[in-house]
């Protein structure tokens, strides 16, 4: 029997089409929850930089204590997201991303 291993999840990149990483499934799914909570439906949608700010208050403190890493998943989530057509970026400056469904 394998030793105690973590239950992973394909994460895909909008940026590049094809690769898949295997990344700690609660951590990404602790995240999407998070992202979808704050992400609204409609466009202008919220910056990266809004993002970031709000998503800390919608995470596990056990999974991202003190928001560690959050940036980081984030923008994972946030880009895999995008790949599987679940929320969309603005062509805007800065980027501004909302849900599409």
């Amino acid at each position: 029997m394998a030793a105690n291993r973590a239950v992973v999840v394909e994460v895909e990149n909008v940026n590049h089409p094809g690769r898949v990483k295997h990344l700690q499934a609660d951590l990404y799914e602790a995240m999407k929850r998070a992202l979808l909570k704050i992400l609204p439906k409609t466009s202008p949608g919220l910056t990266v930089e809004d993002i970031q700010e709000r998503v800390v208050a919608h995470l596990p403190e056990k999974l991202f204590p003190a928001g560690h890493k959050a940036g980081w998943w984030a923008k994972t989530v946030q880009l895999d997201l995008e790949a599987k057509g679940i929320i969309a970026r603005e062509k805007t400056k800065p980027l501004r991303l909302h849900k599409t469904r």
